[in-house]
């Protein structure tokens, strides 16, 4: 491979990933073939290291603590959604009783659709960050099952 080109295929790879490995990874690939599926190959791996980047030595700098992954707007958000569906829940107990309506108002349709909403940003969460940090994303997951399970408490209790 022309060393121009394996310098062009290397900065396809993250500015951290160059930094520690792109030195000996350029002159790896000007001493290979140069075939199509190699060509490939890189593109493929770059493109994979934007999404889920290397971890070791200097490139895992931030240690990913539970309390940083909660900090995430895509982990806190659904827990947020959760409470304020409890929140509505009970305020209505509390000022409409306990009793089952032949129609269901506002505060059913809202708690319906924070309950449901919470889905596609769990969904997204989980994707980027159960590769990552899968024990402080599975935390995350198991908080976000108890604020769920809590919300829907009242619902069966009261028989809602």
């Amino acid at each position: 491979m022309k060393p121009a080109l394996a310098r062009l295929l290397t900065r396809l790879y993250p500015c951290a990933w160059r930094e520690r490995y792109g030195a000996e990874f350029e002159e790896f690939l000007a001493a290979g073939l140069g075939g199509v599926g190699e060509f490939a190959n890189v593109m493929w791996s770059a493109l994979r290291e934007h999404i889920f980047p290397t971890r070791g030595g200097t490139m895992d700098r931030e240690s990913l603590s539970f309390g940083a992954v909660v900090k995430l707007p895509s982990a806190f958000l659904p827990l947020g959604m959760s409470l304020t569906a409890l929140a509505i829940l009970l305020g209505h107990i509390a000022i409409y009783g306990a009793v089952r309506e032949a129609d269901e108002g506002a505060a059913a349709h809202l708690w319906q659709l924070l309950i449901a909403g919470q889905l596609p940003i769990l969904a997204i969460f989980l994707i980027k960050w159960l590769p990552r940090a899968p024990r402080q994303a599975l935390g995350v997951m198991a908080m976000q099952a108890g604020a769920v399970l809590a919300s829907m408490a009242p619902v069966f209790y009261f028989n809602l």
